[in-house]
């Protein structure tokens, strides 16, 4: 489970009613909802929350590092609560459904330094894809 909200006020982010709610849609494991996700979500909970207060309150939320932008093949971008850990993602290439995934190794030590063409190689952003079971099955 993702710790958002208490990273949040450990970091002493002002919490407001909006700010919390939107903290709390984004909580959880294997969470890449879109900004529109976010903000249908987050009206259920409190409808009087605007769009323009989602969106900048994602933008926020990545600027502090705490929420990542997830793109995967042109499609809307997905806000990753799990930004702290390590991870790499599963899509399914028919529906798009996003799965955190944790592979073994370490894919810095796998780029050969013949590879890196001079390169100080800082991370790796890898994605897998695939099709989901439910859209195997049909």
């Amino acid at each position: 489970m993702s710790d958002l909200r208490d990273r949040l006020r450990r970091r002493g982010w002002r919490m407001t009613a909006q700010r919390r709610v939107v903290a709390e849609v984004l909580d959880g494991e294997h969470v890449h909802l879109t900004a529109d996700e976010v903000l249908a979500r987050a009206t259920a909970r409190l409808p009087e929350i605007s769009r323009a207060t989602v969106y900048n309150t994602l933008g926020e939320l990545v600027s502090l590092g705490e929420v990542s932008e997830v793109a995967t093949d042109g499609r809307a971008k997905r806000y990753d609560p799990n930004a702290h850990r390590p991870h790499q993602h599963l899509v399914c290439s028919d529906c798009g459904t996003v799965r955190d995934v944790h592979p073994g190794g370490d894919p810095l030590a796998d780029l050969p330094a013949s590879e890196r063409f001079g390169f100080t190689v800082s991370e790796v952003e890898m994605t897998y894809r695939g099709r989901c079971p439910d859209c195997a099955r049909t």
